[in-house]
């Protein structure tokens, strides 16, 4: 109850919630409870709220009608059944996004209308067979409707959840006549959601609109950085350069927080074992910067060796002690699928 107490008194201080010091690290659900239900559904969303997170986490793409959306990617045959719906069987196609030629079906050839008569389906079936008997009951949700349940869940549980959006590959949806910035903004006004103590914390792999959103918004912003390769509208600004000493007071000048890959805090040798923390913690601390590393999956798939437990890579190894470590090693906020067993590492 204490703990419950405290995050609902963070949450709802008079400046940015998201950049206020906390006992614990934050647990944000990575698109929901994500490990226990379809990706970006109402009931994962919720069932993640029931689990404890005081953060849940929307990737947004666009609809034809300049709508957003929530879903992983913006080709979406892997998350709904859209390959099983011939009405739109033609609107299959091949595309290049950030470089990579992708083929499927993609939401901006889809109204909002169109969209919500498709259901969300399972994306990792193989890892997450259970998963699999909730394919079919989820409609695909709008950043709006997210946010409602983010408000809901507050008013009903008496301490604040926020939203943490991510804007997938703006540079390409630019290009193609879908500008995300404008729309977002405008967005985040009928929201409510553009002060610097709004419950929000707004993502981008890309640099250029972080920056621009930051001359235009005051809530707060996070740099997400990869542990390889650069961003799409910076190729020749590398990920590891924004890492390092005079990258981390670059980004400090336009975001609140940087979100590395996990393994850039606790790196993995060679036996895929962690090794002693890296000082990206310490150094994004002195550049005045919140840190908070993505993805924490429960699965031996994503898990260091000394936290997996057998050889069966879709069975669950010991993820609280990886939480725990991540959290020994300074950072600020995880992101992770199973947010339930996250709070649990935090007990």
């Amino acid at each position: 109850m204490i703990r419950v107490v405290m995050t609902a008194l963070v949450l709802l201080a008079g400046t940015s919630a998201l950049a206020q010091p906390a006992a614990q690290p934050l647990i944000i659900a990575h698109r929901g409870a994500s490990g226990e239900r379809p990706e970006h559904t109402r009931s994962a969303y919720e069932l993640a709220i029931e689990q404890g997170a005081d953060v849940i986490e929307p990737d947004l793409v666009l609809t034809r009608d300049g709508v957003f959306v929530s879903r992983h990617e913006n080709e979406i045959s892997g998350t709904t059944d859209v390959a099983d719906r011939p009405e739109f069987a033609a609107r299959r196609t091949t595309k290049v996004i950030d470089g990579v030629e992708t083929t499927g079906w993609f939401t901006e050839d889809f109204t909002l209308a169109e969209l919500k008569t498709l259901r969300a389906r399972e994306r990792l079936p193989q890892l997450r067979p259970r998963n699999v008997a909730f394919d079919g009951h989820d409609p695909i949700l709008t950043f709006d409707e997210i946010v409602a349940i983010a408000r809901e869940a507050s008013a009903r549980t008496g301490r604040t959840i926020a939203v943490a959006p991510e804007l997938k590959h703006p540079t390409y949806f630019a290009s193609i006549g879908l500008p995300m910035e404008d729309r977002f903004i405008a967005e985040l006004k009928r929201l409510g959601l553009t002060g610097a103590d709004a419950p929000i914390l707004i993502q981008c792999f890309e640099v250029g609109p972080l920056e621009r959103l930051s001359k235009r918004i005051d809530a707060p912003l996070a740099q997400l950085v990869n542990a390889s390769g650069a961003p799409a509208d910076r190729p020749e600004q590398s990920y590891a350069d924004m890492i390092t000493a005079e990258g981390l007071s670059r980004i400090a000048d336009y975001a609140a927080w940087v979100a590395p890959e996990m393994t850039l805090v606790l790196p993995r040798g060679a036996e895929e074992r962690s090794g002693a923390p890296s000082t990206l913690a310490a150094d994004a601390h002195a550049a005045g910067l919140k840190v908070v590393v993505w993805t924490v999956r429960a699965e031996n798939a994503f898990l260091p060796a000394e936290h997996r437990r057998g050889v069966d890579f879709a069975a669950h190894g010991d993820m609280p002690a990886y939480v725990r470590a991540l959290a020994a090693a300074g950072v600020d906020g995880v992101f992770s699928d199973f947010p339930g067993l996250a709070r649990e590492g935090l007990r």
